[in-house]
């Protein structure tokens, strides 16, 4: 059988149309709304919530140093959305993008347009990987505009110890400290992205994959497990700590980088895997 007039797979579904059919969805707006007012939400939080008492230099919690300048506030903002907020992001982005087309029952036309399954789903997956980066990416850098305007650019105290880094000489590991973000995220890609292709739920895709994730959490905290807990990829969410230390400590993020991708690569593995396999019918 020979192909249409005209017709080339590599064609089919462009990635700027799928971009834009994305951006224009409710939930991606309201996504990106919510990521940059949070900051924004916590500086009033901050400004008119009770001052602490006692010197400053004694609070070494992340959250006490929280208002001492931009860059820890930054931090801060980091530290409580990047086990919830993001990883709920993420899934949105990453979960919903092959569920909602089966939910929709446009799955079966698409692939009878027709658009060659590993291009549909290596398409969807790019543009779901591209709005969860930029979720994890506009987050802390509004977070540190927000902490600047609001407390000023200072240099930044270390959390744990309260040991003062220049401002200028901590910027750049601001950049390590989200890429470990996006890197991290990625299994929540993955694992969302595995489940949408199994499901014409969203929802499903998208709960499925945040509650495995605390799940993960929840097994993290049992100290019985050992040294079993470093394979668990909750573990080494908060390594990019280390980056903002007065020495950087490549060591737990390195190991924190190489489960993530890992799992991530088996995951998306048996998405496809999976998807060329099965019987659409919705």
């Amino acid at each position: 059988m020979t192909a249409a007039n005209g017709y080339a797979p590599r064609r089919t579904l462009p990635l700027k149309v799928e971009i834009v059919r994305q951006f224009k969805r409710r939930r991606t707006l309201v996504m990106f709304g919510l990521l940059m007012a949070l900051p924004w939400i916590l500086v009033v939080a901050f400004q008119f919530g009770p001052q602490a008492s006692g010197d400053r230099q004694t609070s070494l919690r992340i959250s006490d140093l929280a208002s001492a300048s931009g860059l820890n506030f930054g931090a801060f903002v980091l530290s409580v959305s990047a086990n919830f907020l993001l990883v709920v992001a993420v899934a949105l982005f990453c979960g919903d993008t092959v569920a909602s087309e089966a939910s929709w029952s446009s799955l079966r036309y698409l692939l009878a347009a027709p658009v060659p399954r590993d291009r549909l789903l290596r398409q969807k997956l790019i543009v779901a990987l591209g709005y969860s980066a930029t979720a994890i990416i506009c987050l802390p850098l509004m977070a540190l505009v927000a902490g600047t305007l609001a407390f000023g650019w200072h240099d930044i105290q270390v959390p744990g110890t309260g040991e003062t880094i220049a401002a200028l000489d901590v910027l750049p590991r601001f950049g390590i400290v989200i890429g470990y973000a996006l890197v991290s995220q990625l299994v929540v890609a993955a694992l969302a992205f595995l489940i949408s292709t199994a499901t014409d739920s969203p929802l499903g895709a998208v709960g499925g994959a945040v509650g495995l994730w605390i799940v993960s959490t929840i097994l993290q905290a049992v100290e019985a497990l050992g040294s079993l807990r470093e394979f668990l990829p909750t573990f080494w969410n908060t390594a990019w700590l280390d980056a903002l230390a007065p020495e950087l400590d490549w060591s737990g993020m390195i190991k924190g980088a190489s489960v993530s991708v890992t799992y991530a690569a088996i995951l998306i593995a048996i998405a496809f895997r999976r998807f060329r396999k099965k019987d659409v019918v919705s």
